[in-house]
């Protein structure tokens, strides 16, 4: 096997220290190592056919001697799993003499291959993605965003006989949201909102109307004037469920994603909103308030009815809103990894994982953090220990066996 190939089909580094209380020379070292632990494992984990078949490299040995007496490091490539590697490493102390001399060999660590690797892929991204902006002129950034624009514009649909600008998934998503104008939809496009529909301009098509009264509907706004007046006029003509707002003096056309999230995360629902808000009361029409109470007991019907046909048993009235739909994409990257992320509010990754050792990740985890996702199954264990670490939801492909859902976590899955 040759040195390219060997380094290619490493996964593990096993790093032993020897010490002799003699001299002893590199092929005694390698000697010792095939030959006392010959017989010792089963056939499958045999070193010379390990070897033979490419699962192991070439035995790498650093020895030197002073004072009569032998000290060095062993190094050997392997591309077995991680617990035929941690057994082969372990084999390694129980050699107890290397040619004629005593000798003792401890394993010191088992390296991944592959998360060096993925760090220097991450540091050597940063460089070139540093050099890249370094580079880009003004003329340049504008046709980037001309491009970013073009894709974005590709993928928005239309709604409706008055041709409103849409999300690709207005048609089939059970939860809708409803924004101001085509700005703001494609502004939501770009972190991956597709459920959305814009009302362009104050006055609310009907069809708009309609189909919130059909949709769980959350009304997403400027956090301005005009925001005040379309979220009037939506509740007058539509059966809204849940009022969110762009922060003061903003527009959701030039949020962030983090301040999408934090916005859609904090809707609460219109009755509330209302509580708490004169938007309605500053025409002085009585009528506007039986209008409002006969449409928030038709919501509650809506609702009953979506319930019954859904036989959802979680408490929130949307089956997959759009945190869950984001939440479902990133997870897919994480598919066939056999690893995971600890997230913090805005979603930026504070640490990756490996799924088997997710249990004691989540317990061992210090300061806040809002998500775990990863490639594995969610357990009631691992749900208890997310509850006292005050984790807010937990992403995985599917959960098992969970009898007791605490209420501050929250249960993500792809089925």
């Amino acid at each position: 096997m040759g040195k390219g190939e060997e380094l290619t089909t490493t996964k593990y580094l096993i790093h032993a220290q020897i010490t002799a209380n003699g001299i002893v020379e590199k092929p005694d070292v390698v000697g010792a190592v095939f030959g006392q632990t010959e017989g010792l494992l089963s056939n499958d984990l045999d070193l010379r056919e390990l070897q033979r078949t490419g699962r192991i490299g070439r035995i790498q040995v650093n020895i030197h001697s002073n004072s009569g007496r032998a000290k060095g490091e062993i190094v050997i490539p392997s591309s077995l799993d991680r617990v035929e590697t941690a057994i082969l490493a372990a084999s390694l102390e129980t050699i107890n003499r290397v040619g004629p001399c005593e000798a003792k060999i401890h394993t010191t660590k088992v390296e991944d291959v592959r998360a060096v690797k993925r760090e220097q892929v991450v540091n050597r991204a940063k460089e070139i993605y540093k050099n890249m902006v370094e580079s880009v002129g003004p003329t340049s950034m504008r046709m980037i965003e001309e491009v970013r624009e073009a894709m974005r514009v590709h993928e928005i649909s239309e709604y409706g006989e008055d041709r409103l600008p849409a999300g690709p998934s207005i048609h089939t998503s059970d939860a809708i949201i409803v924004v101001e104008g085509r700005s703001d939809v494609l502004n939501l496009l770009k972190y991956g909102i597709k459920n959305t529909v814009a009302v362009e301009g104050v006055s609310v098509p009907r069809s708009i109307g309609e189909l919130s009264k059909k949709r769980t509907t959350t009304a997403f706004v400027d956090g301005d004037r005009g925001g005040e007046l379309i979220l009037k006029e939506l509740l007058q003509i539509g059966e809204v469920d849940y009022i969110t707002r762009a922060p003061k003096g903003k527009e959701v056309e030039d949020l962030e994603k983090d301040e999408v999230l934090v916005a859609l995360r904090d809707k609460v629902p219109t009755a509330q909103f209302l509580a708490t808000t004169n938007i309605l009361n500053d025409s002085g029409n009585s009528n506007n308030h039986k209008k409002e109470n006969n449409r928030h007991n038709r919501r509650h019907q809506k609702y009953n009815r979506n319930e019954k046909q859904k036989h959802v048993k979680e408490p929130e009235p949307e089956v997959e809103d759009d945190e869950v739909t984001l939440m479902k994409d990133m997870l897919k990257e994480f598919e066939g990894t056999g690893c995971g992320a600890i997230l913090d509010e805005a979603l930026n990754m504070t640490k990756e994982v490996e799924v088997e050792n997710i249990y004691e990740e989540i317990k061992n985890i210090e300061g806040t953090a809002d998500t775990v996702i990863f490639d594995g199954v969610i357990s009631q264990r691992m749900v208890d220990v997310a509850s006292e670490k005050g984790i807010k939801k937990l992403v995985a492909f599917k959960s098992m066996n969970i009898v007791k859902k605490p209420q501050n976590v929250k249960i993500i899955t792809i089925n």
